[in-house]
């Protein structure tokens, strides 16, 4: 089976630091290759794949402010969907642009759909409806007006991550500084239940940062910067608790994957796709303020760490999402 695998052209695949679709559009090509596929990755140039790389770009327009993204997303789109025709299927982990070639081409697309920047873009996955095949990734974040093929949680390299029996005594904010994923609130709730806060990420919204975060950092709150790979694996693991006080429906939420991965429990706001993710009162809790966020610290110690590790393992892994979209793969090829 030849195989197009299409990654955003914004961070490198996979990322440095920051940069979950490329993420995962690097675990899907690398999986399906063991699997025994020709894959050929379309990103950035410094991307890293075993499988062949095409790329119209040295760098992303992320790491390298002096190109205009719209210009590089036209000529790496463009550059696949004039190669479709060596391909068996294209898997698109672009949005929603690359569906505007669908009509044109006779090769499938397969569209994993990381959640919608605003209601405004479904017009065009409505349009493509009948030839989109389009995947999920949670049941939460769905539209009523388009038609799924499946939905596929999103899988992680578990060799990326190690189980901590033992934790720390920090609580740790992961994730990008921005309202949405609730940065301020992670740090009312380590202050109201007294324990120490380790945040870490990319300022995504430097007003944000400068007003609702910076004026909080003491030595109890300390913002480490973003955190590269084995740092990640250690803050995670090491951590009491991953708090993610989120106040939008979030598609997914790798970080909190992640963090169970490393046997630590979650306590998050009760949004979006929380409540897959997250067993209450076993792996974490869901919870629907910071004062309820804080008063889970105190019932963290009945969270069973091997029961976080066991249930993401079985859940959230990469060997589980390639099978499941080498099974649909097969599906759309008849």
């Amino acid at each position: 089976m030849k195989v197009a695998v299409l990654a955003p052209v914004a961070w490198r695949t996979p990322p440095r630091h920051y940069g979950p679709w490329e993420q995962i559009a690097s675990n899907i090509a690398e999986g399906i290759i063991k699997l025994g596929a020709e894959v050929t990755l379309f990103a950035t140039g410094d991307s890293i794949t075993s499988g062949t790389l095409d790329a119209i770009c040295a760098t992303g327009y992320e790491e390298d402010r002096t190109q205009d993204a719209k210009v590089l997303e036209c000529l790496h789109i463009s550059n696949l969907m004039e190669k479709a025709h060596e391909f068996d299927i294209i898997h698109n982990n672009f949005d929603f642009l690359p569906l505007t070639y669908s009509g044109l081409i006779k090769t499938p697309i397969i569209t994993t759909i990381h959640g919608f920047s605003s209601s405004k873009i479904i017009p065009v996955y409505k349009k493509y409806n009948s030839m989109g095949h389009y995947v999920s990734i949670s049941n939460a974040d769905r539209s009523p007006e388009l038609n799924y093929l499946a939905t596929v949680y999103n899988g992680l390299d578990t060799r990326d991550f190690q189980f901590y029996e033992q934790p720390g005594d920090y609580l740790l904010y992961f994730g990008r500084i921005h309202p949405d994923k609730g940065t301020a609130e992670a740090i009312e709730i380590a202050k109201k239940s007294k324990r120490k806060l380790l945040i870490a990420g990319i300022v995504q919204d430097a007003n944000y940062f400068k007003e609702k975060v910076e004026p909080q950092l003491s030595d109890e709150v300390e913002y480490i910067g973003h955190a590269g790979p084995d740092q990640r694996r250690e803050l995670l693991g090491k951590a009491y608790a991953l708090l993610h006080p989120i106040s939008f429906d979030e598609p997914f939420g790798l970080s909190v994957a992640e963090a169970m991965l490393c046997g630590t429990p979650v306590i998050a706001f009760n949004r979006g796709s929380m409540p897959e993710l997250i067993k209450d009162a076993q792996t974490g809790f869901l919870v629907n303020t910071v004062d309820e966020a804080a008063e889970a610290v105190d019932w963290l110690d009945q969270i069973s760490r091997a029961d976080c590790y066991e249930w993401a393992n079985a859940q959230f892994s990469s060997e589980k999402m390639v099978s499941d979209y080498w099974g649909l793969y097969k599906r759309i090829l008849g």
